[in-house]
């Protein structure tokens, strides 16, 4: 909850737009880093979740390495501070130009996903004489016990390489002169909460996994675990700060590593969703017989993941917890102003009741909300306001006369 000071600011601004908290944001990666070096772990902020550059250049700042899913968040990466060789490039299609500009800018690692794949990057690294860093990511068929959305270790999916391919895979990687096989990747989902069971499973999976690779003559100098750890949205103040030392502190305990060989994390969630909040404004309170809504100035253009997946975000009234009257709570529908049905925030939350131009918060939209908005309706794009620039905001009455 933002104190009194910080809200009488917000109200001055106009929204939407999203709150970045610095100093929890700073917190939790720095919390990151000294677990980082107490494992030996080391780390990729996976740059999907949130490509905010004040965020990506203070995550670079302390030594952390980049996950990329496309060459544009390659090249964005590598501005805001990562070195090229602490960039990693996943994702299951890699346009021929993508695989150029990486191999050009000379990254850490491509996460191959196909066999197909790694042909093609013999192939290119061949014809512009050059030799590309592979690891090939492999599907340990692990069912992380989150959104089906998000579920990505399984047998057969669209991402990795499963174990029927695995002879062929071993046989291509030592036909590959212009390959550098580096080592093994894994992801088998995100927003994980069982954080003991599923990644100690995981562990144990990969250590058979490397074994067998390495007994067919394939040294795999990284092994890299993905990401995955969930967060507490039900709870975010009681919960800023995910349980990374569990996290980290399962992997130390049940992957085998002998000397010299590296493990690797992909955070992104994690690091990223707690410090932001989404602020709207209440635009019109609706009342029907059955139901009363609160129609909100941001919509699924801004936030998509509660159309999408289903997803829950907490919801607060910024307005009514500054206020000494209206104590009355009523259950509300929290509807954006967008023209489709989905374009829906929660159902039957209960609140204080609300009235026309309430600041509203909607939480933990750090991860895979700026990232995923659009201008669907012709909306603008919510801006980034932050905790320690607050007056460099635009205000509302910039846009009236």
């Amino acid at each position: 909850m933002l104190d009194t000071s910080t809200i009488e600011q917000i109200d001055q601004i106009a929204t939407p737009f999203y709150y970045y908290d610095m100093d929890l944001f700073r917190r939790t990666v720095d919390h990151v880093a000294e677990l980082a070096q107490k494992y030996d772990i080391k780390v990729h902020y996976a740059v999907k979740a949130n490509v905010e550059r004040r965020l990506l250049e203070y995550i670079s700042s302390k030594g952390f390495g980049a996950d990329c899913v496309s060459g544009n968040e390659v090249l964005h990466a590598h501005s805001c501070g990562f070195p090229a060789d602490k960039i990693v490039y996943a994702g299951v299609g890699k346009s021929d130009k993508e695989i150029y500009n990486a191999l050009k800018l000379g990254i850490e690692a491509f996460n191959c996903e196909s066999l197909q794949e790694i042909f093609v990057i013999n192939e290119m690294a061949h014809h512009y004489g050059l030799k590309a860093n592979v690891s090939v990511r492999i599907n340990p068929d692990i069912d992380a016990h989150t959104h089906k959305y998000v579920t990505t270790g399984l047998y057969e999916n669209k991402f990795g390489i499963s174990q029927h391919e695995f002879d062929k895979l071993i046989e291509i990687l030592k036909k590959s002169e212009h390959i550098n096989f580096i080592g093994l990747h894994f992801h088998i989902g995100s927003q994980i909460t069982r954080v003991n069971e599923v990644y100690a499973l995981e562990c144990k999976r990969v250590n058979d996994i490397v074994r067998y690779f390495e007994d067919e003559g394939l040294k795999v100098e990284n092994i890299n675990l993905g990401g995955g750890l969930g967060v507490d949205y039900d709870d975010p103040d009681g919960n800023p700060i995910a349980d990374f030392e569990t996290w980290f502190g399962t992997i130390a305990q049940n992957i085998v590593r002998h000397d010299g060989q590296k493990v690797h994390v992909e955070p992104g969630r994690s690091l990223v969703a707690q410090c932001a909040t989404l602020i709207s404004r209440v635009l019109f309170v609706k009342s029907g017989e059955t139901k009363n809504f609160l129609i909100m100035d941001a919509g699924m253009n801004d936030l998509i993941r509660p159309a999408l997946y289903g997803a829950y975000h907490m919801i607060e009234n910024l307005s009514a917890s500054q206020r000494t009257f209206f104590p009355t709570h009523q259950a509300y529908d929290i509807v954006g102003p967008v023209c489709e049905s989905s374009d829906v925030w929660g159902a039957g939350r209960l609140l204080p009741l609300s009235v026309r131009g309430d600041l509203m918060a909607i939480r933990s939209t750090g991860a895979y909300g700026q990232v995923m908005a659009s201008r669907y309706n012709m909306k603008d794009l919510a801006p980034s306001v932050f905790s320690d620039a607050l007056d460099e905001a635009p205000k509302m009455t910039d846009y009236f006369e």
